[in-house]
């Protein structure tokens, strides 16, 4: 009975020492100034982000589809969001003269979903200076004009994840005020979403 248990102890011992060399061997590559192993860990960190993000766009287009139920449900003809979870209503001053589509707007203002950080991201890419410093000025105007919980872009110009009151009265006219710093006629209000 010993000679059988020294036996396995030294296959124990032998198999232990394969699994570490296939290990260390695995993971060490070919570079000789560890570039190859930085690259994956990069590699991994971003693959995690990217699941991170569609998980978070799933999330996303789901909550907009309960919008778009909602705005159904109030008569307004909209369609189903797209992949990236945008919904095309049609000219933005149409909407708002007719009654029925601005009730059903306002009325289903509330399920409507700010879009995550992260989602955002993944569909814009990067911003330009040019485009970062617009983010900034729409975001100074809006705060200085009736908004002053309106969020400021980030280093990167993404929106901030705060709540702010966008159906406020004061919200409403810093959005007229502001609109066609991005863009946006005088009769519109934007909600950051980019």
């Amino acid at each position: 009975m010993g000679a059988r248990r020294g036996f396995g102890g030294r296959l124990m011992l032998v198999g232990m020492a394969s699994a570490v060399a296939l290990t260390l061997t695995g993971c060490g590559g070919d570079s000789k100034d560890g570039k190859d192993e930085v690259a994956s860990v990069k590699e991994k960190s971003d693959a995690k982000k990217d699941k991170a993000a569609t998980g978070e766009l799933a999330t996303y287009i789901e909550a907009k589809r309960k919008w778009v139920q909602c705005l159904r449900d109030k008569g307004l003809d909209a369609p189903d969001p797209d992949a990236k979870g945008e919904v095309s209503l049609g000219d933005a001053g149409k909407i708002k003269q007719d009654p029925k589509a601005s009730k059903a707007m306002e009325g289903c203002s509330d399920l409507n979903p700010v879009i995550p950080t992260s989602v955002e991201r993944v569909q814009q890419g990067k911003l330009s200076k040019k485009e970062i410093e617009t983010k900034k000025k729409y975001a100074k105007c809006m705060q200085e004009k009736g908004a002053p919980d309106f969020p400021d872009p980030d280093s990167d110009g993404f929106w901030q994840e705060v709540t702010w009151d966008s159906a406020s009265a004061g919200a409403k006219r810093a959005a007229r005020a502001c609109g066609s710093i991005i863009g946006v006629p005088p009769e519109g209000t934007v909600t950051p979403q980019g």
